[in-house]
């Protein structure tokens, strides 16, 4: 009688890395290594790799970290790590596209009434701000120019750049993230094409993001009094300032915690949005986890804003602007 035996698998060997040691892990690879593995076991998942000396997840995350943070020279990266700078080239585009399949559960735009709800209690708890859910803004995030349509790229910096539209809200987490747009393109054309803007708008000035003078004003994005005439609006300027510095902030920690984003990215142009999103994606998984930026202070981006105003109902705005200006100096 034939007997039939299971074919017995190898076990999986993998190659030998260069590691970081324990005071130096943070600096090298931007979490904690207890999160580090946590980022592999949400974005990567189970390891199927059958090949020898094939790169776990876990390695696989420490090659995107490090090249994020390093700022992005993949030579470097490689030598850290002990892997050719092409396999570092592919791993930071597997990684990337990883965590950006999963952007909708990490970066969440409130849009139910329920979410719209909770979003201005924690504001007004945070702040004593009502009815705002988040504050708006765009920041440049350096590349290298295109060899196509460059110009277009070119921001008022004189800077190749991409320029990034975000929200957050009272905790510093992004809510949304667009990385789409060439440097040249000014803030507010972006906000009125963003994905965020018909969401909002729906609510009246019921919910209401906090912008720059950079934006027109409306019911639903209070931007500050241009020339103050009074107590009541000077306050109200003071106000909106304390309160808008937030996603200033928040654009500092992301850039702290991943220094690619204040250089230049050099990548594929296809690539970029797909890696800037990620480090915005891991800067609220930071958040969750806990992870302290502990990485050396950066400027702020408070920067005086060329306008381009287009509202076609400015009216409704002001008397929104007015009545919070009215409610805020009432309660001071």
């Amino acid at each position: 009688m034939a007997q039939f035996m299971l074919p017995i698998r190898r076990r999986k060997i993998y190659k030998a890395r260069r590691q970081a040691g324990a005071s130096t892990y943070k600096a090298m690879y931007r979490f904690e290594e207890d999160n580090v593995e946590y980022l592999a076991d949400v974005f990567l998942g189970e390891n199927n790799e059958r090949r020898g000396g094939a790169l776990t997840p876990k390695q696989k995350i420490q090659i995107f970290l490090r090249y994020v943070g390093d700022p992005g020279f993949q030579v470097g990266v490689g030598e850290d790590s002990g892997t050719h700078q092409s396999s570092v080239s592919r791993n930071v585009k597997f990684v990337s596209e990883k965590i950006y399949e999963k952007v909708n559960q990490w970066i969440q735009f409130p849009a139910e009434q329920a979410e719209i709800d909770a979003a201005r209690h924690q504001w007004q708890e945070a702040f004593n701000f009502p009815f705002v859910i988040g504050a708006l803004d765009c920041t440049q995030i350096k590349i290298k120019k295109p060899l196509e349509h460059g110009d277009e790229y070119i921001c008022r910096k004189q800077f190749a750049s991409i320029n990034v539209q975000a929200t957050c809200n009272s905790r510093e987490w992004f809510t949304s993230v667009d990385a789409t747009w060439p440097g040249s393109v000014h803030d507010s054309r972006i906000w009125r094409n963003s994905s965020v803007l018909p969401i909002i708008s729906r609510y009246q000035g019921q919910a209401i993001l906090l912008g720059d003078s950079g934006y027109a004003v409306a019911p639903w994005l209070i931007t500050p009094y241009r020339n103050p005439r009074n107590q009541v609006e000077i306050h109200f300027n003071n106000m909106h300032k304390r309160n808008r510095v937030i996603i200033e902030r928040c654009f500092g920690q992301v850039k702290k915690r991943f220094p690619i984003l204040m250089n230049d990215i050099r990548v594929r142009l296809s690539r970029i949005p797909k890696l800037i999103v990620s480090c915005f994606v891991l800067h609220n998984v930071s958040k969750f986890v806990s992870d302290v930026n502990d990485f050396p202070d950066i400027p702020l981006e408070e920067d005086d804003e060329i306008v381009e105003h287009e509202n076609h109902n400015p009216i409704q705005g002001i008397q929104r602007r007015n009545e919070l200006a009215q409610i805020l100096y009432a309660q001071r």
